[in-house]
């Protein structure tokens, strides 16, 4: 018996190893292609190592570092406001739907649901917001778009305040006279740190990445996220390569990163995930993993 779960043992890291490369090989070629230069680029292809160092596709991105450290400071603004009202919004119709007592409880549950079904559509939206909410061109617009509740999370929420809080608990504080508002965040949002944290993580990761919002409802430079920002150098660097622009030296146009400047944009968006990800690991895997070990 004790063989057979060493060889397991052995077998599961084996390909866990295969798994993790090639989940890795694919970013380390993305980080070494964007510090690579673009004719070598071209002319040899990826490699894990630059084949010949450049800077020119950041050079190109911090030529307006003004421009990208507020595009920077924008996103981080939207995603911690977004997600920290995101967030709130969804634990609480979460915590709502997990009391026995709530009256029309199965209404309003498959009203959530149905909207992971159904929506109003692209141009009805667009027209809501900017004729009767008037967000266009405002931080609302990188923001209020995706505040509605996901009805995914509002779910998963649910089935954990249900399954992992003790009713007992939640009861006892109730005899106490403590009030569910109270009881929400002094006994059963402390209790819920792995599931918030993980609906957390990813409602930031959609804030993050989101660029359709600034493409549909912002137009003002100055106010566009990051993610907007390096998508406007990317289609730049692509009009001047296509000769769009009249009047430019063909030599300099052809030697431009595109390539490369792919590879650094995507790189400029990631990192900063890279580095907040690790502090919500431990509570992100038990999030996800809770539902498995109550069998």
């Amino acid at each position: 018996m004790k063989q057979t779960n060493k060889g397991f043992r052995i077998g599961a890291h084996i390909i866990l190893g295969i798994v993790s490369l090639i989940v890795i090989i694919p970013f380390l070629l993305l980080v070494s292609s964007s510090f690579t230069k673009e004719q070598t680029l071209i002319a040899a292809g990826y490699s894990i190592l630059p084949r010949e160092l450049s800077f020119e596709a950041y050079r190109y991105l911090f030529a307006g570092a003004g421009n990208i450290f507020k595009a920077y400071g924008i996103t981080f603004l939207v995603t911690a406001v977004g997600t920290a009202a995101g967030l709130l919004m969804t634990v609480l119709l979460a915590y709502a739907l997990s009391v026995d007592g709530l009256p029309f409880r199965k209404g309003i549950s498959f009203f959530v649901f149905f909207t992971m079904l159904f929506n109003g559509g692209l141009i009805p939206t667009y027209m809501m917001y900017t004729n009767v909410f008037h967000i266009k061109n405002t931080i609302a617009a990188l923001i209020v778009p995706s505040l509605m509740v996901n009805a995914f999370f509002v779910i998963i929420a649910r089935s954990y305040f249900m399954s992992s809080i003790p009713s007992a608990v939640l009861e006892a504080a109730r005899i106490d006279g403590i009030g569910e508002i109270r009881l929400f965040f002094e006994i059963v949002l402390p209790m819920s740190l792995p599931i918030v944290a993980t609906i957390g993580l990813m409602i930031g990761l959609g804030y993050w990445n989101n660029w359709t919002n600034g493409l549909y409802y912002v137009t003002d430079h100055n106010l566009y996220s990051v993610q907007q920002l390096l998508t406007e150098m990317v289609r730049n660097m692509q009009a001047l390569q296509s000769g769009e622009m009249a009047g430019l030296d063909p030599a300099a146009v052809k030697n431009l990163p595109s390539t490369s400047l792919r590879m650094a944009t995507a790189v400029m968006s990631v990192l900063p995930v890279m580095l907040i990800y690790p502090l919500f690991q431990k509570y992100f895997v038990k999030g996800i993993t809770v539902g498995a070990v109550k069998g």
